[in-house]
Parts: C-alpha cells; structure tokens; sequence
C-alpha cells in the first residue's frame, strides 16, 4: 500500500453470485466482481451477460478501465466520466495503481517471499491459457509472500507490477503452485468450487484530487 493513500472502507459483504457496490464518487465507482462473471462481454450471445452490463443498468455513464479474469473476484474501478477514463487509464499505464491479491496454493513457496520476473506469452497450442515465453513473452513481475497455512493450503499476497493477462496464475504454475481450483492451471482443480484468487486492494490516484492522497479501498477474501 501507498504510504500517500487514504483507506476509504473496511471488507464488504457481497451478495454470492452478485457484484457489490463498494463507494459511489462523482468520477468513479469500486464495486466488487463475483466468481465467474465476465468484466465485459463475450463473443456470442451468451456471454453477454456481465459486469459493466449489470452495472450500466444502475450507472449508465460507467465505464471499463481494467478487468478482472472470469473466475477471479474482487474491487475494480469505473469511471463515471471521460475525464475520469482518461486520468485513471493513463494511471494505470503509468503503474500508479497499487493492486494486492490473495490466493491459495496448496504448498508454501521458498524463499517466503520474492519476485518472479518471467515473460508471459499466449500458449497457441493449448488455449487460452498463456506460458511462460523466454523468446517472444512480454516481461512480466510478480512479488509475493506468504502469509498463513489455512485448513487446505497457504494463503498467499501477491503484488502484480505488470498486468499481463493470466500472470499471477501463470507465474505461481511456473513455481510449481498453481492456484487451487484453476481449472485451466491446475491438476485437481476440482477439490475447490472455484478459482482461489481474489482482487482484495486497490489503490489508486483520486481523479478529483490528482495531487492529493490516494484512494485505497479493501475488500475480504471469501475464501
């Protein structure tokens, strides 16, 4: 977390199956996206039922600024305007977002803590899933550390300094700890009903007050 940054919510509780309406400002909104909804449409009819759909109905003006993958939960950030669009993406861009993750694997890491920093690329012979590609993947960090056994594995904090697709999941398979309950990643993932990832903190630059504290918003891990 920003040292700069102002925490504007404790964990929320979220509807199972539904997104959450975390905090409503005049330029944004953070919700909390459940397990298996796409952030945006699909291609066919029948995934076009999603997040920004879902939330247009009660924010029309909303808008995409990141994503979330279809079986990872957790905050998000929309805009409300397109100065908001505008100053948020390039926030992004510029790395001036600050996101942590939970996750479960199923045996802890050595060392405890680090970073991995290995390329990621698409996998065209099995998709979708991506690889890690030291010829022509993009270069992609991930820092972790562990925080706590659980009852069914450790819980570990992961901190994406790039957001390529598929990179904290790919990242931990090259550890040999895929995420429990990947179904694209891991072995068994059927010993979990869902994908052990969870968006749980996200700060960001307030685009009301660019120079000011950031926004820093919290939500549990339900699992």
């Amino acid at each position: 977390m920003s040292i700069n940054a102002i925490d504007h919510t404790a964990a929320v509780n979220q509807p199972p199956g539904d997104w959450a309406l975390i905090d409503e400002r005049r330029d944004f909104l953070v919700v909390a996206k459940p397990e298996r909804m796409l952030s945006v449409p699909g291609i066919g009819p029948e995934k076009r039922d999603c997040l920004i759909h879902r939330i247009q109905l009660e924010f029309p003006e909303a808008r995409i600024v990141h994503r979330l993958d279809w079986d990872t939960s957790g905050l998000l950030v929309l805009a409300r305007n397109a100065r908001a669009h505008s100053f948020l993406s390039k926030a992004f861009a510029a790395r001036e977002v600050d996101k942590t993750y939970e996750a479960l694997i199923d045996a802890p890491l050595e060392p405890a803590q680090g970073l991995i920093d290995l390329p990621i690329g698409k996998d065209p012979e099995r998709r979708p899933r991506y690889r890690v590609d030291p010829e022509s993947g993009r270069s992609s960090q991930t820092r972790y550390r562990l925080a706590e056994s659980v009852e069914d594995g450790i819980r570990v904090i992961l901190e994406p300094i790039t957001g390529r697709s598929h990179q904290l999941r790919v990242h931990l398979l090259a550890q040999g700890r895929p995420i429990q309950g990947d179904s694209l990643y891991h072995p068994e993932a059927h010993r979990h009903a869902r994908l052990m990832l969870h968006a749980a903190r996200l700060v960001f630059p307030d685009p009301e007050h660019p120079t000011g504290p950031k926004a820093a918003y919290h939500s549990e891990a339900p699992f």
